[in-house]
């Protein structure tokens, strides 16, 4: 049994004293401990042991006591994984240097053996469980299949992905038969992931708010949905869209636990939107950790109290920066902890 259920709890929609917190990329940049490790380790080797990822997953957890872990890992180990090659540059990012950009691309493309493919992660979830000790839950997460299809076609990262989207819409056949091999291998990673061990699974739709509302319904959301379909009966699913308002009915009729939420996004339209009966989680601009630890405080409170404590996880609306103070990620923290109503 978890010690600490505050967050599986919330996920059910059980009425608790305060709610619970976790932050979306919690494990790694912003911890001096974990640029320690990044100085002696590129990027792709600390996904890919087992021993590294339990460590930088736990590393926040033992600094700042959080409600949940996030495993430590990227999403794309997956692309890595269906035979397309990714690189880590330092200073640019992601960066795939034979991009999928037509049929005789994605036909290449293959859907793997999970197991086999991505043993390290379920390893690294083995030796995270035995770290954390059933203190907290530990969450496991996947890209959108979308999301993954823009940097499978782009290349690299983008602030449009006008090369991915064109994809879709010049060679719309192409482009379902690659979001269908994502999707499998998707369901096959996140199911391999509950058996192994997370006690919750998120689905990062990243780039989702790049599409236009019709788009989105056409080319991410029946994808993430078949996710949730099969992965809701084994474990509680999260579904987050970042700039994807307009997909919040959706997202909270889709069967997922949980919705999360962007900072672009009020409590009141949040819950408006999702029809007030779904566990939201979010949404504190990840930016606004920069103000100071004083204010950052009034602002959690406020935040709790915009949302509601019951059906609520206090979190950012998108993942935290890696400028941010110490002492700042522990205000935000620590005002949670000490919330009365």
């Amino acid at each position: 049994m978890i010690k600490n259920d505050l967050f599986l709890r919330a996920l059910q929609g059980e009425t608790v004293d305060r709610p619970p917190v976790w932050m979306m990329r919690q494990a790694g940049r912003y911890l001096p401990e974990f640029m320690e490790l990044k100085k002696k380790y590129d990027f792709f080797t600390r996904c890919q042991t087992p021993e590294l990822a339990s460590e930088i997953t736990v590393q926040p957890i033992r600094r700042y006591g959080m409600d949940a872990a996030i495993l430590f890992s990227d999403i794309l180990v997956i692309p890595q994984a269906m035979d397309i090659e990714v690189e880590m540059k330092p200073n640019f990012g992601p960066y795939l240097p034979k991009p999928v950009r037509s049929q005789k691309d994605v036909e290449k493309v293959i859907v793997p053996d999970v197991e086999d493919a991505l043993g390290y992660v379920m390893e690294a979830i083995h030796v995270t469980k035995e770290k954390l000790n059933n203190e907290v839950p530990l969450i496991g997460f996947a890209g959108s299949p979308w999301t993954i299809l823009c940097y499978c076609v782009e290349g690299q990262g983008s602030k449009s992905f006008d090369k991915a989207r064109g994809f879709c819409f010049t060679q719309p056949e192409a482009a379902h038969e690659l979001l269908q091999k994502i999707t499998d291998t998707t369901v096959a990673y996140l199911k391999a992931k509950v058996r192994a061990g997370v006690n919750a699974v998120q689905i990062f739709d990243s780039w989702g708010g790049m599409l236009s509302p019709k788009d989105y319904l056409e080319f991410s959301w029946p994808y993430i949905q078949q996710i949730v379909d099969a992965l809701k009966d084994i474990a509680p699913v999260i579904v987050f869209g970042k700039g994807c308002w307009f997909a919040l009915k959706e997202m909270a009729q889709s069967g997922a636990s949980a919705v999360g939420v962007d900072w672009t996004c009020s409590a009141q339209n949040a819950r408006y939107l999702t029809g007030g009966n779904i566990t939201l989680q979010g949404n504190f601009d990840p930016a606004r950790l920069l103000s100071p630890p004083a204010e950052i405080r009034k602002m959690v409170t406020q935040m709790i109290s915009e949302f509601g404590k019951d059906r609520y996880i206090v979190n950012l609306g998108h993942g935290i920066l890696p400028n941010i103070p110490v002492e700042n990620a522990k205000a935000f923290i620590d005002a949670v902890k000490e919330y009365k109503e």
